[in-house]
């Protein structure tokens, strides 16, 4: 089991670092990380490129498999 889920881990992690490199560069800098959205940017998921929801998606899933490869 642990071998397994350390098996998906390192796979998520390659596509992970490659869908990130594959991402175009914005030229928005680090306005909205720390807080400077607005009420307009929630619910925006529509908007969202399919590599930017590819990327969410997979950070998700590599935060699971992180998760449960400690508790294990």
């Amino acid at each position: 089991m642990k071998f397994f889920l350390s098996l998906i881990h390192v796979v998520l992690s390659v596509l992970l670092m490659a869908v990130v490199l594959l991402q175009h560069r914005k030229q928005g800098g680090f306005g909205g990380v720390f807080g400077g959205g607005t009420q307009a940017d929630v619910g925006q998921w529509q908007r969202f490129t399919g590599l930017t929801k590819l990327t969410v998606i997979l950070a998700g899933l590599f935060m699971v498999t992180s998760t449960l490869l400690a508790l294990l």
